[in-house]
């Protein structure tokens, strides 16, 4: 029956299936036997049958009249889609949107010194979980423990992937199967969906709303509180704000609150400031000042402030971090070597004091002045490489963002170049940038129809890339 149902082959595409080369004709051809001598060739032979289904069902199909069936139309699409599956999809990009932390761009670049360090640990052994003086296995923490506490003030201090796991390791290790105490006005959803409440809810810990979104005080924490109750939970308003008619208790009554009641307070701070930035214009409270405020445990991003990989740092008292790195869920949510040696020589900037070497503490706390100096230069360069009379270029006013999730309502005051083009709208040369016409992607923003680069977070080394590549997209 299944074959009757079948629509019957008419002549000319009987004809075009015989012209169909075999794979083995198809890969002695030049081009892809070059390939088959650098690839894998299960991997060639692969594509080239799946190239060859997709001929036959276009024949067997609607418009084989169209179809290209000599070898060399063949062979280059089996070596241009080899070509692309080889291909790596993650690519540098130059972000000139002065966005410093931009989340869906990798958030904070690493510093030269940390590239090394993983470069080192990465084509070598090393001594990651092996006591060189003792001659037996030792711990991993080591590497960033002694840093860490130093920078922060902590007792003990331990390293896992991100954020959002540091926090559903730390109540899953205190909190499994007790209630937590929450202000309703913290309960945040964090990047790409991620709540607090449905993080809670996968470590076993039972949420314990309190108070109203945008008020909150120190007695509803007081009155919640119940032999059920294991820990009090901090949120702090990284990612977002409340304004107007709002209300929450200090950290220190908190912290007070907790000692009374000898309840742990467990504060995810986020963003990870471990320097005052205030001199740069962003408020952001500092890991230490929690630390030295009694708070029991402080959870923090490597890649947000702090300007290292991407990491999620538990810092506090020395039995509650050992009893969180005795879970199990520890070993499962742990780093490896290479973050283990960026966060590191990260770390090590901060202790040595040279704040510029950290790539987003540097674009942080760039002046005004040095963006301008920047920016005249860069359109000097620009200029004589443009179509005559078809570009507008200015210098303006504007705003920079820390961004990824911190210092939500505060901006960096800075100078855009502001770029106008007859041939093309804003938005085309927002796009025509992103398809990378001089071998690399730019980011960019668009705003009043004027294509705005932002020299802030942009490299003194990719300007001259830059410059090639806006003058590409601009002719």
């Amino acid at each position: 029956m299944e074959s009757r149902a079948k629509r019957a082959l008419t002549a000319d595409q009987t004809d075009l299936l015989r012209q169909i080369p075999s794979v083995d004709e198809l890969l002695a051809q030049p081009r892809l036997a070059a390939i088959a001598s650098r690839v894998n060739r299960e991997l060639l032979v692969e594509i080239a049958r799946a190239v060859l289904a997709e001929v036959r069902g276009r024949i067997t199909g609607e418009g084989s009249a169209a179809i290209a069936l000599d070898s060399s139309s063949l062979e280059e699409r089996i070596a241009s889609m080899v070509e692309r599956v080889l291909a790596s999809s993650l690519e540098p990009v130059i972000n000139a949107t002065g966005v410093v932390l931009h989340t869906n761009l990798g958030r904070a670049p690493l510093s030269g010194p940390a590239a090394e360090e993983i470069r080192r640990s990465a084509t070598s052994y090393s001594n990651l979980e092996y006591d060189l003086e003792a001659g037996a296995r030792g711990k991993r923490d080591v590497h960033v423990a002694e840093m860490l506490e130093r920078l922060t003030g902590a007792e003990a201090a331990i390293v896992v992937n991100n954020c959002a796991a540091a926090v559903l390791l730390v109540l899953a290790a205190l909190a499994k199967g007790g209630e937590v105490l929450v202000s309703r006005g913290e309960l945040i959803e964090i990047g790409d969906g991620f709540r607090i409440p449905e993080i809670m809810a996968q470590s076993g810990a039972v949420l314990r709303e309190i108070g109203t979104t945008n008020r909150t005080r120190i007695v509803d924490y007081e009155s919640a509180i119940n032999e059920n109750t294991r820990l009090l939970l901090r949120v702090h308003p990284s990612n977002f704000t409340i304004t107007g008619f709002a209300e929450k208790p200090s950290l220190e009554e908190l912290v007070s609150l907790g000692q009374r009641s000898g309840l742990p307070l467990v504060e995810d701070l986020g963003s990870g400031c471990l320097v005052d930035l205030s001199g740069a214009g962003i408020a952001e409270p500092t890991v230490r000042q929690s630390v030295d405020a009694g708070v029991s445990i402080v959870m923090f991003s490597g890649d947000k402030l702090l300007g290292g990989p991407q990491a999620g740092i538990i810092a506090g008292k020395q039995e509650l971090i050992g009893r969180v790195r005795r879970h199990p869920l520890f070993r499962a949510l742990r780093v490896d070597k290479l973050t283990t040696a960026a966060l590191a020589a990260t770390l090590g900037a901060y202790l040595r004091g040279a704040m510029d070497e950290i790539p987003a503490l540097r674009m942080i706390r760039m002046s005004v002045q040095e963006i301008t100096r920047r920016a005249e230069n860069f359109l000097r360069e620009l200029t004589p490489e443009l179509p005559l009379g078809e570009v507008e270029l200015e210098i303006a006013d504007g705003s920079s963002l820390a961004g990824g999730g911190s210092t939500p309502t505060q901006s960096l005051p800075t100078k855009l170049i502001r770029i106008a083009s007859a041939r093309y709208s804003a938005a085309q040369l927002e796009q025509r940038l992103r398809r990378a016409p001089a071998g690399i992607s730019v980011i960019a923003r668009v705003e009043d129809d004027r294509l705005i680069i932002d020299l802030r977070t942009v490299s003194a080394e990719q300007e001259p890339v830059l410059v090639r590549t806006l003058a590409a997209v601009l002719r």
